[in-house]
C-alpha cells in the first residue's frame, strides 16, 4: 500500500494530527526528568505509550536522539518501533538532503525495509536542488514510504532565502508526483500569515509544523493555506508534550477538538 494511502488510513480514523517527539531539555525537565539518556527514553517512549493509539502521526526530531550518541539512536530505533506497533506513522525529522551515492545512503538509512531506522516518512531539504532528492523520494515510493521535502518553513529565519525557491521546489514536486505515487509531500509552516507562494496545484500531504508554541492556531489554517487546507497535516511538539506527562492526553485531545470543529481539515 502507497504511503498517501496509509495516511489517508490512518487519519481518517484517528483524526488529522501529527505530534511532535522533542524531548529537549525543557521538555525532561517539565516531565521531572534528568538530562540524559534514560530520560530521553522515558519522555519519548511515553508519548508514544500514552497517545499512540489515538495519534494518527508521529514525527520525533532526530536531533535530540543524535545528540547522545549510539545510545540515543538505539532509543530512537524503539521509539521508531514502538510507533509501529501502536497502528502510527512515524515522520523522522532528519532534513538530510545530499547527491548521487551519499543521498542513496540517507535513503538506505531511514527508507529501506531492512534498516533499524526505517521510519514511515522522512524530511529532506532541498537545498542541493530537488532533482538531488530522486535517490530518496524513489526508495519511499518502491518501499510504500514517503518524504516531505522542505518549502516554506516555520522559522523566520527562512524567509529571506526561501521567499526566492519556495515556488521552485513546490512546482518541481507538482511535476514529479504523479508518477511517484503522490509520495512526496512538502513541509509548510503554519506560522505564516502570508505563504508567499501558490499551493493551488498540490494535492499530496503538506506537513505544517509550529501549531502552539512558535505561534500557529489549529484556527488559522484555512487562512494560511486556502484551498489547500485538506492535505494539511497540522503539528504540534511542545503544545502537546512541553507540560509533562499528566497533560499529554487533555492537550492532545483539546488540539483534535479544534480540528473537528474547523471546516476543510
Amino acid at each position: 500500500m502507497t504511503y498517501a494511502k496509509r495516511l489517508a488510513g490512518n487519519t481518517a480514523e484517528r483524526g488529522n494530527l501529527c505530534v511532535g517527539i522533542d524531548p529537549m531539555p525543557s521538555v525532561l525537565a517539565a516531565w521531572g526528568l534528568e538530562p540524559g539518556v534514560r530520560g530521553l527514553e522515558k519522555c519519548s517512549r511515553g508519548i508514544v505509550e500514552e497517545l499512540g493509539e489515538r495519534i494518527a502521526v508521529f514525527k520525533p526530531q532526530s536531533a535530540f536522539f543524535e545528540a547522545h550518541g549510539s545510545r540515543g539512536i538505539a532509543v530512537l530505533e524503539r521509539v521508531l518501533a514502538d510507533i509501529r506497533d501502536a497502528g502510527a506513522l512515524s515522520l523522522l525529522d532528519v532534513k538530510r538532503g545530499d547527491i548521487g551515492s551519499s543521498m542513496a545512503g540517507y535513503a538506505d538509512a531511514y527508507l529501506h525495509d531492512e534498516s533499524a531506522l526505517a521510519a514511515d516518512a522522512i524530511t529532506l531539504s532541498p537545498y542541493l536542488g530537488v532533482g538531488a532528492l530522486l535517490p530518496a523520494i524513489d526508495q519511499a515510493v518502491n518501499s510504500g514510504r514517503g518524504v516531505y521535502v522542505l518549502a516554506r518553513t516555520s522559522n523566520p529565519e527562512g524567509t529571506e532565502l526561501q521567499e526566492h525557491t519556495a515556488q521552485l521546489v513546490i512546482d518541481e514536486i507538482i511535476r514529479l508526483n504523479p508518477g511517484r505515487d503522490h509520495a512526496i509531500g512538502l513541509v509548510v509552516g503554519a506560522t505564516h500569515s502570508d505563504l508567499g507562494c501558490d499551493l493551488s496545484g498540490f494535492n499530496s500531504s503538506i506537513l505544517a509544523p509550529g501549531i502552539g508554541a512558535q505561534g500557529g492556531s489549529i484556527q488559522g489554517l484555512s487562512a494560511t493555506f486556502g484551498r489547500a487546507a485538506e492535505h494539511v497535516l497540522p503539528t504540534a511538539s511542545r503544545e502537546v508534550i512541553g507540560a509533562g506527562h499528566e497533560e499529554l492526553g487533555p492537550r492532545a485531545t483539546r488540539l483534535l477538538e479544534q480540528m473537528n470543529a474547523v471546516s476543510g481539515l
